[in-house]
């Protein structure tokens, strides 16, 4: 496992983290977990990423157990705040009210005293931006919080809470958690950019566009019993990419995978991690031989030619619509 710095911070990260959006404590039994959590662990992964609103708050609380015993200094935990994680009107959002509260609840779910990594998980429009800075600056200046991030935010927006941070004196963002793969590539025209001038890096999530790139999605024929796309919080994610002209296009890329000894997974996390400003690509499993499958990505090198034949068998169906990246106009209830 090879190791990057998080933006221009002295933080390293595994170039491939282990994140527990859906599975942990919802698609997987603790048991089944567990083991993916030792798999990741024991194939060098020190870096793992989750959310308070994951399955409920129920996916910190598995973490937390999965890693305890582990050397806390040898770990990166990222975890996020915004989504709601109750009824009341201040239990989502941005707020200095919502933030304290979710970080408090956090640390106790995870079972640690500070977090590497804290993001907000959407923009709130609702909240001055002043206000969330300055209360993410308090919990670094608390020891709570070691770097903070954004996830899904735009570029005007990461811009905006840098120059912010540079006014004020608060701790500036370190990283942006985007949605980003062969398929999906809104980040690239403006916020790459953006983020590369400033030291920002991106930890990516879903690098292989929810298991499209994996190859086991066939076009005109029936999801696969127990996917990602017959799962209720993860079909509405995936529903974008299951095309019959998508779904074709990507069995088209098995021969390259092939020639280059590569599953197709292992191609797909490759390519994002060819792109110098990605710290770290977070990979998600149901089984510790997922895990063992994805990690063998890290280190590879994809030349000029292979990047540009994934290029011409993808062709119109990339989306680089950078107004794709968007968040919530109000606070979401639940």
């Amino acid at each position: 496992m090879q190791h990057r710095s998080l933006g221009r911070s002295g933080l390293k990260v595994s170039e491939i983290s282990y994140g527990n959006w859906i599975t942990h404590g919802s698609q997987v039994e603790e048991d089944a977990a567990k083991e993916c959590v030792r798999a990741a662990l024991d194939s060098g992964i020190t870096t793992f990423d989750t959310a308070d609103v994951y399955a409920g708050t129920k996916a910190e609380e598995v973490l937390g157990r999965a890693l305890k015993g582990v050397r806390r200094e040898s770990l990166e935990i990222f975890t996020k705040v915004y989504w709601p994680t109750g009824d009341g009107p201040n239990d989502s959002g941005l707020s200095r009210k919502h933030i304290t509260e979710s970080i408090h609840a956090s640390l106790r779910r995870l079972q640690t005293d500070y977090v590497d990594l804290y993001q907000a998980h959407r923009y709130d429009h609702e909240t001055p931006l002043e206000e969330t800075l300055k209360t993410f600056d308090d919990l670094v200046r608390q020891g709570k919080v070691l770097y903070v991030g954004v996830s899904e935010w735009s570029a005007s927006q990461i811009a905006d809470a840098l120059r912010i941070a540079d006014q004020m004196g608060f701790d500036r963002l370190v990283s942006n958690q985007p949605q980003y793969s062969m398929l999906w590539r809104v980040i690239e025209a403006e916020i790459v950019p953006l983020c590369e001038k400033e030291g920002v890096g991106q930890i990516v999530w879903s690098p292989i566009a929810q298991g499209i790139l994996t190859g086991k999605y066939l076009p005109g024929q029936a999801p696969p019993a127990g996917s990602r796309a017959t799962d209720p919080l993860g079909s509405s994610m995936i529903g974008r990419f299951m095309d019959d002209d998508v779904l074709g296009r990507v069995q088209e890329l098995k021969p390259i995978a092939a020639d280059l000894g590569l599953s197709m997974a292992q191609l797909a996390i490759a390519w994002v991690l060819q792109n110098p400003n990605v710290s770290s690509a977070i990979i998600g499993a149901t089984k510790p031989e997922q895990v063992l499958d994805n990690v063998a990505a890290s280190g590879v090198k994809l030349d000029a030619e292979v990047l540009s034949k994934i290029d011409s068998v993808l062709g119109p169906i990339v989306e680089r619509d950078p107004a794709k990246t968007q968040s919530p106009a109000s606070r979401p209830t639940r």
